[in-house]
């Protein structure tokens, strides 16, 4: 850590401009001192000005801009430019369109903080959903010049809830002695250590496509023993875009595929089926055929107990 540089925020952004202001907008209106955390963009090659408006932010956050040249999907490179830049002690990973509370970026630090064991946190996430249901009114709703409002009105009402909420409710927020913790681990809105994240090699750059880097990820870490855990203080609202998740399914279950051969484990074996079983019954469906824990199984493997 830099002096008090508590936190790097890793934004990957691709021609995603006006999402990517709202990000940006949030982030100045943090309770975390400015000074203690810097924002890191990584821009992929975008053609939309996104370039330029990163630098009308200079002169209200601690901010470092990188451009790679646009060689197609590469999040994942992206995302490790970031890592290796990063001189916070904690790397919270957001996407463009991701409107962090006020208090967002104080708890993910928080977190990592107060607990005696590592963990990699998951921010909860307002608007989160499959297929953009709700779209129209939902954006209606939203005011990005009041997240913090926006996300008690959300709450209260019970509305637009982060779709992994039934996986929350069922699970309880510290589910990490799941089977397979790692399968909810999306990188909207994450945080860990830096040093564990270096440590584990970062984002696997062979995912060239949609799909399944961040529970690569995810997966690596919880071998190290780094615990995956629900942190609802770091709420946010993922303001809708296009998307489509039978076209994600369809683009992702290759990586799926080499995800499944990379670790060669029964569980991860079962993960070209997420389409069908879906990440929020994953682990209830590990549990109910009886397969064993990556760890026990590479430990009989090997015949090395201990190996996780």
């Amino acid at each position: 850590m830099t002096g008090d540089l508590t936190s790097s925020v890793i934004i990957p952004t691709y021609n995603r401009r006006r999402l990517l202001s709202y990000t940006l907008d949030s982030l100045v209106g943090q309770s975390l001192p400015a000074e203690w955390f810097e924002v890191v963009v990584v821009d992929d090659g975008s053609d939309d000005g996104t370039g330029e408006l990163v630098g009308r932010y200079h002169d209200r956050l601690n901010l470092r801009y990188f451009r790679r040249e646009n060689e197609g999907w590469r999040v994942a490179a992206a995302r490790n430019v970031g890592i290796a830049a990063a001189r916070g002690e904690v790397t919270v990973l957001l996407d463009s369109g991701v409107l962090l509370h006020s208090g967002g970026l104080a708890a993910h630090v928080a977190r990592h903080r107060r607990d005696d064991a590592p963990v990699a946190a998951i921010g909860y996430v307002y608007g989160f959903n499959t297929d953009n249901q709700d779209a129209e009114e939902m954006s209606a709703a939203i005011r990005v010049g009041d997240v913090d409002g926006t996300i008690a009105q959300f709450a209260a009402a019970g509305r637009w809830l982060d779709v992994r909420e039934e996986f929350y409710a069922r699970h309880d927020d510290e589910f990490h002695d799941l089977p397979a913790p790692w399968v909810v681990f999306w990188t909207c809105n994450v945080s860990a250590r830096t040093a564990q994240l270096r440590a584990a090699g970062g984002f696997d750059e062979e995912f060239r496509s949609w799909g399944g880097e961040d529970l690569d990820l995810a997966y690596r870490l919880c071998r190290e023993g780094v615990r995956i855990v629900l942190e609802r203080r770091a709420s946010s609202i993922h303001y809708p875009h296009h998307k489509n998740h039978a076209e994600h399914d369809d683009i992702a279950e290759p990586n799926h595929h080499y995800f499944a051969a990379k670790y060669g484990t029964p569980i991860a074996k079962l993960l070209p089926s997420l389409r069908d079983i879906t990440p929020l019954r994953f682990n209830d469906v590990i549990r109910e055929r009886g397969l064993p824990r990556c760890a026990d199984f590479v430990a009989e493997q090997t015949g090395a107990g201990g190996v996780r």
